[in-house]
């Protein structure tokens, strides 16, 4: 495991809430996290990774706020990562057709990251989205999802050959054309370079408030960032986390979204500061 060099450690380190999928393992459902992620977070970043339950109950989005205070939450965190899944965002919550009996899903992450993306937007708290994140994303804000991008005409198959061993899964698969000038473009210095690809689910129509900062060579949308969003708000389709020390950009988005946690959490400090002087005075 890297550890977290003198340059980048600063403590207390932020701390940066990692919403859980439910596994069912053997008769039991847990809630977990990649350890790939965690790792990231931690040591891409220099923040500390907390996990946060997947309270959504049965997927009630309203039934959540009687379970947990996502302000009071976020009050203790000084960002947000959204991992990648096997599981697919339910239908319901962009307007498309009923998912096939097949398809993975977890009603209780979606009731807690669709909710939790407004909130973490509103205060202008660093979001970090990956994956499934980034569709989480694009239909928490109006957008919608192809539920199988293979199967939409001019797409390529984006899924990785699951009978392959990992290293393979994720080696990378096709390139990406950044959007010159934007976010991401900024942040890695780069407007064309390649990614890896596993996954199924994908952005159809981009929400109005987001921009797209990178496609793939189908037209495939890759990246977003919000157009009014306060804060560091970035989400990606590919998988930067995996081995993210091995590639300047994926490494630079990590370091990116870890100098947004800190200057958050000193912005915090300072105003938890100037009150208690306030108060003193």
């Amino acid at each position: 495991m890297l550890a977290i060099s003198a340059m980048n450690r600063h403590l207390p380190l932020p701390l940066v809430g990692i919403p859980c999928c439910v596994k069912q393992i053997d008769i039991h459902p847990f809630h977990a996290v990649g350890e790939k992620y965690i790792n990231a977070v931690a040591h891409g970043a220099g923040t500390m990774p907390l996990m946060i339950p997947a309270f959504g109950g049965g997927g009630d989005l309203d039934a959540l706020d009687t379970l947990v205070d996502l302000d009071d939450l976020l009050d203790r965190l000084d960002g947000v990562f959204l991992t990648g899944s096997l599981s697919n965002v339910e239908p319901h919550h962009y307007g498309g057709h009923e998912a096939r009996p097949t398809t993975a899903r977890d009603p209780q992450r979606d009731a807690l990251t669709l909710k939790l993306i407004h909130h973490t937007i509103a205060r202008g708290m660093p979001l970090m989205a990956v994956c499934r994140g980034i569709q989480e994303l694009n239909a928490a804000l109006g957008g919608t999802l192809f539920q199988h991008v293979e199967e939409v005409p001019g797409r390529l198959d984006h899924r990785a050959d699951d009978t392959k061993p990992r290293e393979e899964q994720y080696a990378p698969a096709h390139t990406i054309d950044v959007t010159p000038g934007g976010v991401l473009h900024g942040i890695t210095g780069e407007t064309h370079y390649t990614v890896n690809s596993i996954h199924g689910q994908g952005i159809d129509r981009v929400a109005d408030c987001l921009v797209v900062e990178a496609v793939a060579p189908d037209g495939q949308v890759e990246a977003v960032s919000h157009k009014d969003a306060p804060g560091f708000m970035l989400g990606v389709q590919w998988h930067p986390e995996w081995r993210f020390d091995e590639r300047p950009p994926d490494r630079a988005l990590f370091t990116a979204f870890g100098d947004a946690c800190r200057a958050y959490a000193d912005a915090k400090r300072e105003a938890s500061d100037d009150s208690r002087r306030g108060q003193v005075a």
